[in-house]
């Protein structure tokens, strides 16, 4: 054989690989997952990352997305906003996802949306960022979340506390977009209801010591501290040092202080009186699929918080996808709402195999998630539920659903 044919032979091997490789990577659709798997909430992302395996296997094992594989790409904020920013671009403009599920953190959130999301125009969908400043947040409705802002949750925080019986509170806060809004909500609606407020601190966070923002606390005799801040950050310091200090012995909290870690450096006992609020979901035949699913592949739902959020979540950046038909990001938006908006036939968890089906059917569906309703409004906010939580031992439990 000549040099030259043996050139040609060569030539035409090499362009037959690569449009392979390039017919074989066209089959996979890639969705952005946008975490905080660094930082101030690294401890609750390993069992969110297990609720976006959860739907990727069952993506692929009923069907694929448009026909492939879905491949979840995972973006780390380091819990920063440039670290937002850097890993929302590298999923954007390198990874090319079709939509982006994320960030959690709402300082996290917004930071890519403004800086990434809205500019570029692609769909982001947050499981668990709850700042009211998303409601209002100039994004063309490239954003969405699938939790309850904390405009409304401030409301729930403030009503549990007066039912408990506490009727005056001192008041700190980060100085955060996730802890300064709901701070503010809490104290107005409190104070509506008739609590008293003996003092307020905006805090700083990362902080070694809070000493001195707690004796001034705790003057004028408060009946509990209600601290709104990551227990990853400054919430575990502040209980700490609270009652090493014997400045306080009960603790009102959020989501963001409802977190394992703080049971356990402080301990259950030092807990017991205690409470919490945190978005949940409703009693449903979802929530029990979910549930059932999820034990199933992870042993156990019990104390994973957000875990219904993050499934919800990417299970609706998937049909969206589907859905539009194609990876085109503004289309996939568009379709976001027509998956998880009523009118249309009932999907859930668990139901990737028949929602695909429907669809190239060319009948509507309408997921309803884990953790309730999937119902968009125009600002992109669903009304979602809140929970009331206790110290359970070595965990949180749930005794009831709190409403306004």
């Amino acid at each position: 054989m000549s040099f030259r044919k043996q050139a040609l032979l060569g030539a035409t091997t090499i362009l037959a690989t690569a449009l392979a490789a390039a017919s074989a990577s066209a089959e996979d659709v890639k969705v952005g997952i946008l975490f905080d798997v660094t930082g101030p909430i690294a401890n609750f992302i390993p069992p969110m990352l297990d609720s976006v395996t959860l739907v990727t296997d069952e993506v692929n094992a009923g069907g694929g997305l448009l026909g492939g594989k879905m491949v979840s790409v995972i973006g780390d904020t380091t819990g920063s906003a440039q670290g937002a920013v850097d890993a929302a671009t590298k999923l954007v403009n390198v990874e090319n996802v079709a939509d982006i599920v994320g960030a959690l953190m709402s300082g996290t959130t917004i930071a890519a949306a403004n800086s990434v999301i809205v500019p570029t125009g692609i769909a982001q969908i947050s499981p668990t960022a709850t700042s009211p400043d998303m409601t209002t947040l100039a994004d063309n409705d490239w954003v969405f979340r699938v939790v309850p802002s904390d405009a409304y949750q401030g409301q729930v925080l403030a009503k549990l506390t007066m039912d408990q019986g506490v009727k005056k509170v001192a008041l700190t806060y980060a100085n955060n977009d996730y802890a300064a809004p709901l701070a503010k909500s809490f104290a107005d609606s409190y104070k509506k209801l008739g609590g008293t407020i003996t003092g307020e601190v905006k805090h700083e966070e990362k902080q070694p010591s809070y000493t001195t923002e707690l004796a001034t606390l705790s003057k004028g005799g408060p009946e509990a501290l209600v601290i709104i801040a990551y227990a990853g950050d400054s919430g575990l310091t502040l209980v700490k040092e609270s009652l090493e200090n014997g400045l306080f012995k009960r603790f009102v909290g959020t989501d963001g202080l409802r977190d394992n870690l703080l049971i356990e450096k402080i301990g259950a006992d030092n807990l017991k009186d205690s409470f919490f609020t945190s978005p949940s979901s409703p009693k449903s035949e979802a929530a029990d699929k979910f549930n059932e699913l999820y034990a199933a592949k992870f042993q156990t739902t019990k104390d994973k918080i957000f875990i219904g959020q993050v499934y919800d979540s990417v299970m609706l950046a998937a049909l969206a996808i589907q859905q539009a038909g194609s990876t085109d990001r503004a289309k996939v938006r568009d379709a976001l709402r027509t998956v998880a908006n009523a009118p249309g036939e009932s999907v859930g968890p668990g139901d990737w195999a028949k929602a695909i089906e429907l669809i190239k059917a060319g009948k509507d569906i309408d997921y309803t998630g884990a953790t309730g309703s999937m119902d968009f409004d125009d600002a992109g906010d669903v009304a979602g539920v809140i929970g009331h939580f206790v110290v359970d031992g070595t965990g949180y439990k749930e005794v009831g659903l709190v409403t306004p």
